[in-house]
């Protein structure tokens, strides 16, 4: 019995990490999102370049996706980059100097503004670099794509 409960956590186990969340980002600037995966399909609306997606399945040449308002919809494959770039969820996220509250503020980047992910994640913080090339650390808790 004991052995058959093990085996039993180690499946569950294994399933969780096969659903880990895979994260895009748009390569190109004015990209439709679709309602099916096909160019004749209703187009739901279209995004800008470095906006992240959560890539729920793949078809073909087709890319299921979750926005971060947890839209779902269709995005032709080749306009997604393995660059990985977050999304400003609060209304203003500080970019500091080190990783805490004690870091000096260097910047502000606005609800909606994108910033490009460095390194994972570390004790609530992330790495991150502005597109003017400032680099610094922002609260995860302001982030989505992560």
């Amino acid at each position: 019995m004991k052995r058959l409960v093990i085996t039993l956590l180690l499946a569950l186990g294994m399933a969780q990490a096969a659903q880990a969340l895979e994260f895009r980002s748009v390569k190109e600037t004015g990209v439709a999102l679709y309602e099916a995966p096909a160019l004749s399909a209703k187009k739901l609306f279209v995004v800008s370049r470095y906006y992240p997606v959560e890539v729920l399945s793949s078809q073909k040449e087709w890319a299921r996706v979750r926005d971060a308002t947890g839209g779902i919809a269709w995005i032709p494959a080749a306009a997604l980059s393995k660059q990985r770039w977050l999304l400003v969820v609060s209304p203003q996220a500080g970019v500091r100097d080190r990783a805490g509250e004690d870091g000096r503020l260097l910047y502000s980047v606005p609800r909606d503004g994108v910033l490009e992910l460095m390194e994972a994640p570390q004790d609530g913080w992330a790495k991150v670099r502005h597109r003017d090339g400032s680099i610094g650390y922002a609260r995860i808790t302001d982030l989505w794509g992560l």
